[in-house]
Formats: C-alpha cells, structure tokens, sequence
C-alpha cells in the first residue's frame, strides 16, 4: 500500500506570509524554510478563507467557507461529524495524526489534561494525536507539555511567565514590544517540542500504511516569547516599520475596534522595531524546529515519497494599520505562506496564482486519492499546478476570486481589487486597489469612480456565496454571541463601536 506518497503538513499558527526569506524579505532568518522552498512551488497570494485560529482550521478541516460551517470566530466547538478531508484521507489507506495545536475544540480552564480530550481529536479522523494547547492557557492548563516541563523542573517558571505575559503586571495589559524573553531553555518551548514529538513519530512509525502526519506547531503565535538567543540574530534598528501612514476614505467597524483594542494608537518607532524583533526570533526558532522535522523524515528514507505542504492559518498585523494579532482583512492577516514541495522535490519557482486554504485542502485529498467533498466549486487541486512546472501556461494564473469570512464579515478579492462587506446585510465596508495601493491606505468604497467595481464584486461573487450561508448554523453562532458577547463577533463589535 506504501505506492501512495505520504503527506506531511506544516502547519504554524499566525505565521505572516512576508516573514519568511524565501517571500523576499532580507531581514527573516529562515533558512530551514528557504531550503525547503528552493525544491517547492510557493505560492505568493495564498489567503486564508478566515484571518482568526479556529475558523481557518474549520475551513482547513471541512473544505467549507464559514457561513457554511457556521464557526464564525474563536471559542465555538467545531463539529467533527461533519465531511472532512482527514476522514477522506484516512479512508483513502493512510494512517493519520497529528502533534501540536489542533484548536477545533473550545477548552476551558480546569477542564483536565489534554488525554482526557483526545477522543475529540480521534472523532476528526486522526488515528494518532499528540495535542497541545494555545500558548496562552499553560498559565493553568494540563497537557503533555506540563508533564514534559515538571519532569525537567521547569514548569513553575514557565506559568509564572506565561501569568505575566497574558496578564502583565498588577493585571495590566502587556504590550508586545514589553515581552520578556522566554523563561525556558531553547530546547524546552512549546514548540521545539511539538518539532520532538513529531520527530519521535516519524521515527517510531512502522505501518505498511502511507502516513498523513499534521505538524501544528502553536507559535509564532502572540505573546511573542522567543528566546533571547533568537533576539540576539536580530539588529533592531535593522528592522522595517509597521504600516502607520494615514489612511483615506471610511475606516471599518471592523478596524476602528482592533485600533482601539490593541493598544498601538501611541507606538513609537522604536517601539515597533522591538515589537518585529521579538517575531521575527520566533519564526526563526519554529524554522529550527520545521529543519529538525525535515531531517528526520530525511534520516527516515521516506522524504522522496512525500508531499510536503508547508503554510499557516492566518497572518498577524504586526502594528500594520496600528493593529496587532488578526481577524482583519488586511494582508497582514490575510496573507499566509505557501510551499508544496512533492515527493523528490523540484526546481523551486515562485508563483503568483491566487489560491487559498480550499484549494490547499483539494491538493491533499488530490494527492491522497480520495474521495473529495461537497463544494469542490470552490476549491482547485495545486498539484497538477506544482508538476506541469513553472513554463505551463498557467503556472502564474490561479481561481479568479478568494473569500474569506471573519465575524460576520465577508470579504472577495480578485487579481485586483479586494471588497469587505458586513455578512448579514452586505453593506460594503472597505474596497482596496490592490495594484495601486498594496499598503491599503485608501479605502474606495464609497468612491463614486469605483461603485461598479464594487457592486460587480458584491453581485456576481459574494451574493452567490453569501447565499450560502447556513441559517441554522448562523442562529447558534448568534446564541452564543448573546449568551458571551465577550467571545468576539457581530454583537461585540456592535458594543464596542
């Protein structure tokens, strides 16, 4: 059965699509992710079908956008009896797991250790699972990763930090350019181990099976604790500044409530570099961690009959527009890296096709030979895309429109323009040039020389998907919003505005 490739995906969380060495940019130090892209096809307008964790790896999970599966934003459980392409794979003859953070579930504090969990990750289709949590709950949670740091004595430093960061001192709001570096050794972070267990893994693995292997590592994800030896490779004056320049034309509800949230409206300079740094050192710790996977499937003898699929599910602002974290629809947090190397790898070339996690999701079940899912409308395989090479006459051309939905917030953007709309009444809220205006500093939509753009997009791409939406879905979703307004959505942003 081992004629099938294996698939192996590498999976950050929050991982930029232009902070990476192989996008262009001469600052990131990524030079395990350089190496694998130099035997890839990336992909340099892949956007995510949501800009926040949980919705991206819905739409990742089920091949749906989200006003078809209904997880809208964060802390809402996903539902596993739903189509998806890890079943389909696994039911294709592969063996399936996962190690790191799978953040399909909500978890609450005091619910118990993650093995008391893993039948959630079982009923997704995964055969084996090794799931940690979000960073941010170590400041109580229970996890194999707790257990890995109280055998090495180091788990009540490592609460006490992460008590700090997520909470600041006297319960202040700690800003990103104050984060302490990591309290642990290099080797000790949450994901250096997630890199060890996968490793561990792959060595162990002994099934005639082809594998689909899931490595979900939980950084670059805020707070930004990386290491201080990863910050040493880093010259903070070296660093490029956040997009701050005015911007024209309305400003979103969407925008004006991460504006007022973040607590970037007064950031200086040098503020702002430091803030880069410390990011920057921890893309570059998880690249250690992706070279320390990729050798190990290298020592394994299995690297040539395996697909490797490298990207993330979404951005992070970084101070962009004076916002930080996601849920935008600028390309800070819509914009993720793309690497498909196949088995052998090739001659690495660059493509700027749009695509987007759909179409990712249709590679893999492409790839694995099994049975794809309902809406394939929307999604187009890339592995014929990555085989024909970078002379097929479509090599640099991809689907005409990528969605992604956040909130109760739409969003279409073609080769050239970019359209977001309140999802429930399609008002238009922002409208971007994006070959005039990359940065997005003016906002068109109520420009009268771009009114049929606008109502092109909204009546010819995003009624027909929006026409879509599960109502039924919509009514739990808008349920629990009433039920905890606080979790993120149309109500929140409604309070906050």
């Amino acid at each position: 059965m081992r004629s099938k490739p294996n698939i192996v995906l590498i999976f950050p969380d929050q991982q930029r699509g232009d902070v990476v060495g192989f996008a262009g940019n001469p600052i990131a130090k990524t030079p395990n992710l350089d190496g694998l892209a130099a035997e890839s096809v990336s992909f340099s307008r892949c956007i995510t079908n949501s800009p926040v964790c949980m919705p991206a790896r819905m739409s990742i999970m089920s091949g749906k956008h989200p006003c078809e599966h209904g997880m809208w934003s964060n802390n809402i459980d996903g539902e596993p009896d739903l189509p998806n392409h890890v079943r389909n794979i696994r039911d294709a003859g592969y063996r399936t797991a996962q190690v790191g953070k799978v953040h399909l579930q909500v978890r609450k504090p005091g619910d118990g250790h993650s093995r008391e969990h893993a039948y959630k990750v079982h009923a997704w289709g995964f055969d084996d699972t090794h799931e940690v949590r979000d960073i941010m709950a170590y400041a109580v949670a229970d996890c194999y990763y707790t257990d890995f740091l109280e055998e090495k004595g180091n788990l009540e430093a490592f609460r006490n930090y992460m008590k700090l960061v997520v909470h600041g001192e006297n319960r202040g709001t700690m800003l990103p350019w104050e984060t302490p570096p990591s309290a642990l050794p290099d080797d000790q972070s949450l994901d250096m181990y997630t890199a060890a267990k996968a490793i561990e893994w792959i060595e162990n693995y002994d099934d005639d099976k082809p594998f689909y292997l899931q490595v979900m590592f939980p950084g670059p994800h805020n707070p930004f604790d990386s290491t201080a030896i990863d910050r040493a490779l880093y010259n903070s004056e070296e660093m490029p500044l956040s997009i701050v320049a005015p911007t024209e034309g309305p400003v979103s509800r969407q925008v004006q409530r991460s504006q007022r949230n973040g607590g970037l409206a007064h950031m200086t300079p040098s503020q702002d570099r430091l803030m880069r740094v410390y990011y920057y050192a921890k893309v570059t710790h998880i690249d250690r961690g992706i070279g320390l996977v990729l050798d190990a499937l290298r020592r394994k003898g299995v690297l040539d009959n395996t697909w490797i699929i490298y990207t993330s599910d979404h951005g992070e602002m970084l101070g962009d527009h004076r916002c930080r974290n996601k849920a935008l629809f600028y390309e800070g947090a819509l914009n993720v890296p793309l690497c498909i190397r196949p088995p052998g790898g090739v001659a690495g070339w660059r493509s700027a096709a749009l695509t987007d996690h759909l179409d990712v999701v249709e590679t893999m079940l492409d790839i694995a030979g099994a049975e794809t899912l309902d809406g394939s409308e929307y999604r187009s395989s890339l592995r014929g895309k990555v085989l024909s090479g970078r002379n097929a006459s479509d090599s640099q051309r991809g689907k005409n429109v990528a969605f992604s939905e956040v909130r109760l917030f739409s969003m279409v953007r073609d080769d050239r323009y970019k359209l977001a709309v309140d999802s429930l009444t399609r008002e238009p809220l922002e409208l971007y040039d994006m070959l005039m205006d990359p940065n997005e500093l003016t906002n068109l939509v109520m420009d009268s020389a771009f009114s049929d753009i606008r109502d092109q997009l909204l009546r010819e791409q995003l009624d027909p998907l929006l026409d879509r939406l599960d109502h039924e879905k919509l009514r739990k979703y808008q349920e629990t919003l009433n039920a905890d307004p606080n979790r993120g959505g149309w109500k929140a942003i409604e309070q906050a505005a």
